[in-house]
């Protein structure tokens, strides 16, 4: 982030957590129909509040808020990342270590970009 920021759509990180909620979409569809309501929806919530909190705090005009909004952003991650080990627990997906290094990738991203703001 060394030029100025245009807008959330510039940053890595927010592509890849879209890229994420497609995953997380795609997998939810093998989730048994009984799950529509419960996990399945959680899943996809938790997911979809990831690149939303990324974008709510670029938009804001303080780089504090911004901070804040990623952080909310970290506490989703953990809620997805979370929310998969039910899922395998529940039989309902198998391994999804591909999805856990997507997850752990934006989480250093995450940080990466909380410590460079702090630091500007």
């Amino acid at each position: 982030m060394s030029k100025k920021l245009k807008n959330h759509k510039d940053l890595d990180v927010w592509k890849n957590s879209m890229d994420l909620v497609t995953d997380v979409y795609k997998l939810t569809k093998g989730f048994p129909t009984e799950e529509r309501y419960g996990l399945s929806q959680q899943l996809r919530r938790s997911a979809v509040s990831i690149p939303s909190n990324i974008a709510e705090g670029a938009g804001r005009k303080h780089k504090k808020e911004f901070i804040h909004f990623l952080s909310i952003a970290l506490g989703s991650l953990a809620e997805c990342e979370t929310q998969l080990l039910i899922a395998n627990k529940l039989q309902y997906i198998g391994d999804f270590a591909d999805l856990d290094e997507k997850i752990i990738s934006i989480k250093r991203m995450t940080n990466g970009l909380i410590n460079y703001l702090e630091k500007k």
